[in-house]
């Protein structure tokens, strides 16, 4: 088994490599210099030999840093270094195979997905006519939308039978044909049931269905229908021009990071096949509370 000695002595002439070879920039190799230290102190702590170590292991160290709350591009950095640095050793022929090589670089976000503040919400539930079937329909899909996450395809596909009044939860097929158990609220069990008792019947007239929202024809709602409900909405408010579907489900997700839920559970209820999908909502929340110090903070001004 190869030494922390032996890794420090690699480490000095992978740098001059980089020197002499490459020509990297002097703040270049000092970035490398402590992304690797972070990494020799990691073998040291977990026992682990630098040329025996497996493409498991190395993410399960990637995994540590970026829970520290790394950014993507910091992430990213990381990768890259250690790729590097072992595709010296595999030219070098210490090692046989790069180990770094199939990791794959997080997923970089161009755009931070828009939500809604907890109030804005609450006047876009608080929206539609209670006086007409429509209005209540609506209030029951707004409801429900943000407090399951559901996407507009899901929402507007939801049948009868994927509904569980009694218990609290929808059967949701997704993305894939990939099924979940989503729980909601009972604020939005009140409002399905109104729905349900009072509206469903006069949009569905004499006609049979199953599908659970209907258009004033008694038919099922359309992807451009829902769409248009929604946006109007937006406008009515004064919340937004340009407000979406996805708002509400971005909205559901930010919330509940916001009050403590962990993201497996957020993953699990809105349907990602990949977590790193889901770790976006903690940049929102981050950017948030970096926000809410800059406004409230004494020291944060420039007075």
């Amino acid at each position: 088994m190869s030494t922390l000695k032996e890794y420090d002595t690699e480490l000095k002439r992978y740098r001059i490599f980089l020197d002499m070879e490459l020509g990297l920039s002097r703040n270049t190799l000092a970035s490398y210099a402590i992304e690797l230290s972070k990494f020799e102190r990691f073998l040291e702590k977990s026992g682990l030999d630098y040329l025996k170590i497996t493409e498991e292991e190395i993410v399960t160290f990637i995994k540590k840093e970026s829970g520290k709350g790394q950014s993507v591009s910091t992430q990213s950095h990381l990768i890259s270094v250690l790729r590097s640095f072992y595709k010296y050793l595999v030219i070098d022929e210490k090692i046989e195979v790069n180990p770094v090589s199939n990791i794959s670089f997080p997923k970089k976000w161009k755009n931070i997905p828009k939500y809604l503040s907890k109030v804005e919400v609450v006047r876009l539930i608080n929206a539609p006519d209670q006086e007409k079937a429509t209005g209540i329909r609506d209030r029951a899909i707004l409801e429900l939308m943000y407090a399951t996450g559901l996407r507009i395809s899901e929402t507007i596909g939801l049948r009868f039978e994927n509904v569980f009044m009694d218990d609290n939860f929808i059967r949701v097929m997704g993305k894939g044909s990939r099924e979940r158990i989503v729980p909601f609220n009972k604020k939005a069990n009140e409002e399905l049931l109104k729905y349900i008792n009072l509206a469903r019947p006069k949009l569905l007239k004499e006609k049979v269905s199953d599908i659970l929202f209907l258009n004033k024809n008694g038919g099922g709602l359309t992807r451009q229908g829902l769409w248009k409900v929604i946006k109007g909405y937006g406008v009515k408010t004064g919340i937004s021009n340009s407000l979406t579907p996805h708002m509400l489900r971005h909205s559901f997700a930010t919330h509940l990071l916001e009050q403590g839920a962990d993201l497996r559970s957020i993953q699990m209820m809105l349907g990602h096949s990949n977590i790193s999908t889901t770790e976006i909502y903690t940049f929102v929340a981050k950017e948030r509370v970096k926000k809410i110090y800059d406004k409230l903070h004494p020291r944060s001004g420039d007075d």
